[in-house]
C-alpha cells in the first residue's frame, strides 16, 4: 500500500510517497490521503512505518547523512575524485551546486509527515475517538526532534559556538502551500527538540522495540543533544538511565564483528530496518560507498579509512574492530576499506548473503551511550575520574593489549579517540569535532588529491563546516537570503 503526502516548505512542493510492506499486515481504514487515511492506532502505526521508510532513502540515514558526519570528520580520505560525494571531502558546497539541498527538503519531509500524524491525532482526539494514540503520538514526536538535531547540525552552527545564529526554521505544523517560514536561532532549535523528547517520554514503553523506538531511544538522543549542549549533568543522567536500566548489553569481543552480521543485537538501541527490494539502495549503500573499489562487485571504492585513522587502530594488533577492515585498492597491506554495513568482510549482509546490500541502520548503539557516559562523568559540575575511566574502559577493552582507561589517565583525548575507532563509518566523527572545536586534518596526502576549496586542517571558524541554504530555496523563499550562512 502507499500513502502520499504533499510537503510544503517554502512554497516549494516535496511529493513524497513510501511502501509499508513487510511491516504490518494490518490495511489501514482509509489509504486516500494523508488527512483522511488515519482513523485507529493501527493506522497510526502504519504512518510511523513509512516515515522510517522515508528515513533511509539515500538523502538521510540511508546513506548520506551517514557519509557526511564521516567523510568531513579527518578519518576518511580519497583514493580518487569523482566516484561520488567527495564533495562533503573536499567541501566544495555553494548555494548553486553541491549544496545537497536533498538533506533539507528530505528531512522536512521526515518533519512534515510527523507534523501530519500529530494533527491528525489532535483531530480525532477533539471528535471524541476512543483509540489509543499515546504510542505513535510519542514516536512522532520523537522522530521529529531526532529530524530537528540532525537539521541543525547540517546548516546551524555548533550550539557551543554560537546559539544564537540562525539554525532551521522550526516547522511544528504543516503549513499552507505560500507560507514561508524563516529560519529560527540554533537556541531555539534545540529548545523545541527538547520539548518534543521531554513530551514524548511518558507514551514510549521500556522495552525493546525492534526496529522501532522506545523509551530508551528517546533518552539516548537526549544524550546526544545535551553533550553537543555542554550540558553534561543531564547528558550523564540520560546515559546512566539507560546503561542501569540493563535492557541493553555490551558485545563481548568475540562477539563485536559478527554483531554486523545480525539485525538488532544486544547493543542496538534504534536501528532503521532496510529489507531488500524495499528502499535497498544496492550498489548506491553505504555499505558500497565504504567497501574496495571492485569492478566484479560494481563497487567504487568512494571512500577509504586515513593513515591517522589506521595508525591509531593499528596500535593493537588484536583490536576486535579489525575485523570489519579489509584492504583498499592501494595496496594489499592497506586495510582501508570499511565493510560493516555489508555484514562482514565475507558479504553476509545481516538476512543472508543475497541480502548483503539490504542492511539495517544502527542509528544509535549502546556503545556510544557509554562513550557520551565517560565524557559527561569527566566534564560533569562535580567530575568523576573514576565513573568517567569506568565507562571508556568498557569500550576501550576491545583493544586488549593497550594500557587500561584509568581515572590517573583518562582525558577527553583518550574518549574521543576511543569513539573514532568504535564508530568509523557510522557518521559521529564530525560532530564530535565541531562541537569540542578541534582542528580537523585531512590525509590529502595519502593519494596526493588536490582541494582547493579548503585547508588541509580547518575547525569550526571555517565558514563551509555548515551546508549553504540552495538557491532553489532562496528563489522559492526569497526572504531567507537573508539568513544565508556566513560564506556563502
Amino acid at each position: 500500500m502507499k500513502k502520499y503526502f504533499n510537503i510544503f516548505l517554502a512554497s516549494a512542493v516535496l511529493a513524497t510517497s513510501f511502501s509499508c510492506k513487510g511491516f504490518l499486515d494490518v490495511e489501514p481504514t482509509n489509504a486516500t490521503d494523508a488527512d483522511k487515511a488515519v482513523k485507529t492506532a493501527n493506522d497510526a502505526q502504519i504512518v510511523i512505518n513509512g516515515i522510517q521508510r522515508q528515513m533511509t532513502s539515500s538523502s538521510y540515514y540511508g546513506r548520506n547523512f551517514i557519509c557526511y558526519g564521516d567523510v568531513k570528520g579527518g578519518d576518511v580520505t580519497l583514493f580518487s575524485q569523482g566516484r561520488g560525494l567527495d564533495q562533503f571531502y573536499t567541501f566544495n558546497h555553494n548555494p548553486q551546486a553541491n549544496s545537497f539541498s536533498s538533506f533539507w527538503t528530505g528531512i522536512y519531509g521526515v518533519i512534515y509527515q510527523a507534523n501530519s500524524l500529530l494533527e491528525n491525532i489532535e483531530k480525532l482526539k477533539a471528535e471524541g475517538t476512543t483509540e489509543n494514540f499515546d504510542l505513535a503520538k510519542s514516536e512522532a514526536l520523537t522522530i521529529r526532534a531526532l529530524s530537528y538535531f540532525d537539521l541543525v547540525r547540517i546548516y546551524g552552527k555548533s550550539y557551543t559556538d554560537d546559539k544564537n545564529a540562525y539554525g532551521v526554521p522550526n516547522v511544528i505544523q504543516t503549513l499552507a502551500y505560500n507560507e514561508k517560514p524563516l529560519r529560527a536561532t540554533v537556541d531555539e532549535n534545540y529548545k523545541q527538540i527538547l520539548t518534543d523528547l521531554v513530551a514524548a517520554e511518558a507514551g514510549l514503553p521500556k522495552t525493546k522495540r525492534e526496529g522501532y523506538l522506545n523509551y530508551y531511544t528517546n533518552k539516548a538522543i537526549q544524550a546526544r543533544v545535551y553533550l553537543t549542549m555542554g550540558d553534561f549533568d543531564k547528558a550523564l543522567a540520560a546515559a546512566e538511565e539507560i546503561i542501569n536500566s540493563k535492557v541493553y548489553t555490551l558485545y563481548e569481543n568475540d562477539q563485536w564483528v559478527n554483531s554486523w552480521k545480525s539485525q538488532f543485537g544486544s547493543e542496538s538501541i534504534y536501528e532503521l530496518v532496510i529489507e531488500q527490494n524495499q528502499a535497498d539502495l544496492a550498489r548506491a549503500s553505504l555499505g558500497f560507498y565504504f567497501m574496495r573499489r571492485s569492478h566484479q562487485t560494481g563497487a567504487l571504492g568512494n571512500f577509504l579509512a586515513a593513515t591517522p585513522f589506521l595508525n591509531a587502530l593499528n596500535q593493537d594488533a588484536a583490536d576486535v574492530r579489525k575485523g570489519v577492515m579489509l584492504r583498499d585498492e592501494s595496496s594489499t597491506q592497506r586495510m582501508g576499506s570499511c565493510y560493516k554495513y555489508l555484514g562482514s568482510t565475507t558479504f553476509s549482509g545481516d538476512k543472508g548473503s543475497s541480502n548483503y546490500t539490504a542492511v539495517n541502520i544502527k542509528v544509535i548503539r549502546l556503545s556510544e551511550i557509554y562513550l557520551i557516559a565517560a565524557e559527561a562523568a569527566l566534564k560533569a559540575s562535580t567530575p568523576n575520574p573514576t565513573k568517567a575511566a569506568t565507562y571508556a574502559q568498557a569500550i576501550h577493552k576491545r583493544s586488549p593489549n593497550l594500557p587500561a582507561i584509568t581515572a590517573a589517565n583518562v582525558t577527553e583525548a583518550l574518549i574521543l579517540a576511543e569513539k573514532s575507532k568504535e564508530f568509523y563509518g557510522e557518521g559521529l566523527r564530525y560532530f564530535d569535532m565541531l562541537r569540542l572545536n578541534k582542528t580537523i586534518t585531512f590525509d590529502d596526502a595519502f593519494a596526493g588529491i588536490s582541494v582547493p576549496t579548503r585547508e588541509t586542517s580547518i575547525n569550526r571558524s571555517f565558514s563551509r563546516t555548515i551546508l549553504p541554504i540552495s538557491q532553489d530555496e532562496i528563489n522559492a523563499n526569497p526572504a531567507i537570503k537573508a539568513q544565508q550562512n556566513p560564506g556563502y
